[in-house]
């Protein structure tokens, strides 16, 4: 996998799976809470599931094990299973913000390539909206506890060819 470059406030990560487009896209998509990593969360209780609502304006979130939910931000774009755009709400504290104006955008590129593999491109952009010290925040979702650590757990499980619900 590649190496994260931040470049002022864009974060860009990419990795190839060994899998289909469609798989990739489902994997990524209805089956977050499997792979995401647990101790990426901001809710006070640990983490159960994540959830991307399949439909713009759904929600992106976490669930507790207490069944409590904590909202990371929303769909903008939903165009399986080629391209997926989050708002990321959470701000410099991790809390969540409701204006759209003061979020990021992550956008997830799927392409089908050679031989049943998909190149999934991911680009976290516009974090000039959080404000003050947003660079900060580029460096965290940049560095390796960041996005490629997320990514390669991704990889992980998009690979997964013995998964018998995939």
């Amino acid at each position: 996998s590649s190496v994260s470059p931040v470049e002022g406030s864009v974060v860009r990560h990419e990795v190839l799976v060994k899998a289909s487009l469609e798989r990739a896209f489902r994997v990524f998509t209805q089956r977050l809470g499997r792979w995401w990593p647990g101790d990426h969360h901001v809710g006070a209780r640990p983490m159960a599931d994540a959830v991307i609502e399949p439909r713009v304006g759904g929600r992106f979130y976490e669930v507790g094990d207490d069944g409590s939910e904590c909202e990371w931000g929303q769909v903008l774009a939903w165009e399986p299973p080629r391209r997926l755009v989050l708002a990321w709400q959470l701000q410099l504290d991790w809390k969540f913000h409701p204006d759209l104006a003061r979020a990021s955008e992550v956008e997830v590129l799927f392409e089908a390539l050679a031989d049943g593999w998909t190149r999934v491109g991911l680009t976290h952009s516009k974090l000039e909206r959080h404000g003050a010290g947003f660079a900060a925040l580029a460096q965290a979702v940049a560095s390796p506890g960041g996005w490629p650590s997320v990514i390669a757990s991704y990889q992980s499980a998009a690979d997964a060819q013995d998964d018998p619900c995939a």
